[in-house]
């Protein structure tokens, strides 16, 4: 029985000393949150078809950044305010980057877009790899971000981007110049 429990304690001290290891040694993972730079990622432009990277396209820009699905009633219901916001406050500078983490056609998702008579850009991000890089808990999942490229707000769910709090804050952030 006691070489029983010798087993178990070098087993027990060598999980320790990896947990250890990983934490002090191990890949550095940053939390995606308020205060956080907002990590680059690749997506299709359903207008183009070319791959875009968010800093290239987005960076400088005060910008919302929407994972969606178009199977998602929620996405479906946020995105008409959305889209209202991005009309009225893109003249200023203001972007919004929607990427479907649809895994079917690109056609699929310029059609539900164009059913929603949606003017903001439609990104789509078929391996999905989007939602790990930010770290998302489900459709929809936002964020906006400001001109340096911080994330200033995240809201998992439906959210009113068109409430008067919500244009007021996006129009304080297209007033500050940034770096």
């Amino acid at each position: 029985m006691s070489k029983q429990w010798a087993l178990v304690g070098v087993i027990v001290a060598g999980l320790v000393a990896g947990a250890v290891a990983l934490t002090k040694f191990g890949p550095d993972i940053e939390q995606v949150a308020v205060g956080a730079r907002t990590p680059d990622f690749r997506a299709i432009d359903l207008a183009t078809g070319d791959s875009v990277s968010f800093r290239e396209h987005y960076e400088g820009a005060v910008t919302l950044v929407n994972i969606w699905a178009t199977w998602c009633i929620p996405c479906r219901v946020e995105m008409p305010g959305m889209d209202s916001v991005y009309q009225s406050l893109a003249p200023r500078g203001f972007k919004i980057a929607a990427v479907s983490i649809d895994e079917g056609s690109p056609e699929d998702v310029r059609a539900f877009g164009q059913e929603l008579g949606i003017s903001f850009d439609l990104l789509q991000d078929r391996s999905t790899t989007v939602q790990q890089i930010y770290q998302t808990t489900g459709v929809p999942e936002s964020f906006l971000i400001n001109r340096d490229g911080i994330i200033v707000k995240r809201v998992i769910g439906e959210h009113a981007w068109n409430s008067p709090v919500n244009r007021a804050l996006v129009e304080r952030l297209l007033d500050e110049t940034g770096r």
